[in-house]
């Protein structure tokens, strides 16, 4: 990196240890780059301004033996999503990045939850308009809908990979990057309820900054 890394902004830094077996899946649905499996290691990097993503992709790769599985560049912000057999490859890639840019862990932002809406009950024809436009699995009639709409956005992919930890739901989208994040958890009521309360401890959990 140049003098431009005094002027990288750190929204998201996040290790996930283990990929679930549905948000493996997701993110090689949505994914161009190389494509996770369940039970690997990921780390989520995010920053603005986005094109400075490209120069922490390359180092993180440079680092060790990670694969990306992401990139999205956009003008305001960049997000990576790197992944790995080896929890140790994962980490020191993630460090490696956090190095370059003159940063640790606690410049990152803490996540602010904006919207955490629960839907009982849903109908046919609401689970139809969900289902047209996601990449997960498919919202039922009678199953609970749980919205996380979250800052910044790349904690919506911890935010899934936990609630699937929790209890059996089924992802049915996950939106990472942007200003905001969104994740659509279905599944029976008890269930979502239950992921629904880890999520947002877990959350509550991750340390950094509040400026938003």
């Amino acid at each position: 990196m140049n003098d431009s890394k005094s002027h990288i902004d750190l929204r998201t830094y996040i290790f996930l240890d283990s990929l679930q077996s549905q948000m493996a899946s997701y993110i090689s649905t949505v994914s161009r780059g190389f494509l996770p499996v369940g039970g690997q290691s990921a780390c989520i990097i995010e920053i603005a301004p986005g094109i400075e993503i490209n120069a922490l992709t390359d180092i993180a790769i440079k680092a060790t033996n990670i694969r990306p599985g992401m990139q999205i560049v956009e003008r305001a912000y960049g997000m990576l999503e790197i992944h790995s057999d080896d929890q140790g490859d994962t980490r020191m890639a993630g460090e490696a990045v956090l190095t370059a840019i003159d940063q640790t862990e606690d410049h990152r932002m803490k996540p602010r939850i904006l919207t955490s809406q629960l839907i009982k009950n849903v109908d046919d024809h609401h689970a139809q308009l969900i289902n047209r436009s996601r990449k997960g699995m498919m919202l039922l009639r009678g199953e609970t809908l749980y919205v996380l709409e979250i800052e910044p956005a790349g904690y919506a992919y911890y935010a899934a990979n936990e609630a699937e930890k929790a209890a059996h739901i089924k992802i049915i989208d996950v939106v990472g990057f942007g200003k905001f994040g969104r994740v659509y958890i279905g599944g029976d009521e008890a269930e979502v309820l239950e992921c629904k309360t880890i999520v947002e401890k877990r959350l509550a959990e991750i340390t950094g900054r509040d400026d938003y």
